[in-house]
């Protein structure tokens, strides 16, 4: 026959069990906030059409007439967001990255400085790291996508366009514009080089460097990470074709 436990011992299984319990429920609720699914895609991102003339050029005012509107294919693009953390004492360099961006671009081959550039949207409830845990993370507690879904770059200013392009050849400038995350938009300059094509399309990277405390995200403390850069590199890897 088995023996039966002390009834004391009983009571403070009991209790250790119960005290469990709550503790659990308490962290849990906070830790479904961060780590709960990520809000779905409303729908899949579209080009805002590109307003000619909508942007400062440098070089002498031209008729837009005779530029071609180019706009990016998100199949053959990528979004995406670097900064380095120190993770379990190592250094370690986090990549999140969406194929969901759209915007439209313009320009005469003949004369690329009257080159234009629209507004670029990037879908942030598809961005994605190597973690599924942070990416939940990123999306409901740090860019809080929830509320707002999109990451927006309107361009205001397009600095360092060559006179002439020849096909097959890559040529860069800059184009500073406003840059939206969450709800706070605040300047910010891309270095972009692009390269046409003979085919007629059009290949392009853009990096620019940020403070992500300037646009008021802030990353929550977590196990296992020391520390994270205050510095994100953005950048855009971007196939893009003559619409229709």
């Amino acid at each position: 026959m088995s023996k039966q436990r002390p009834s004391g011992f009983r009571r403070v299984v009991l209790a250790s069990g119960a005290a469990l319990i709550v503790a659990t429920s308490a962290l849990g609720t906070g830790a479904y906030s961060y780590l709960k699914p990520v809000a779905a895609p409303s729908s899949a991102v579209t080009a805002v059409p590109l307003t000619t003339m909508s942007v400062e050029q440098t070089g002498p005012d031209a008729d837009a007439s005779n530029a071609t509107v180019y706009e990016i294919q998100s199949s053959a693009s990528t979004a995406s967001f670097i900064v380095d953390e120190v993770l379990r004492g190592s250094p370690y360099t986090v990549v999140g990255t969406t194929n969901q961006v759209a915007g439209q671009f313009a320009f005469d081959a003949s004369d690329p400085t009257s080159a234009q550039i629209g507004t670029i949207l990037i879908d942030a409830r598809t961005l994605v790291t190597d973690d599924q845990s942070r990416t939940r993370a990123l999306g409901n507690a740090i860019l809080d996508t929830n509320q707002y879904e999109y990451i927006e770059f309107t361009p205001t200013k397009i600095t360092g366009l060559p006179e002439s392009l020849t096909p097959g050849q890559p040529f860069t400038f800059q184009a500073t514009g406003d840059l939206t995350i969450k709800d706070t938009t605040r300047p910010v300059t891309f270095d972009i080089s692009v390269t046409p094509a003979a085919d007629g399309s059009v290949d392009g990277t853009a990096t620019a460097t940020i403070s992500y405390a300037d646009w008021g995200v802030s990353i929550p403390s977590v196990p296992f990470v020391a520390s994270v850069d205050q510095d994100v590199v953005l950048k855009l890897d971007f196939s893009a074709s003559a619409t229709a």
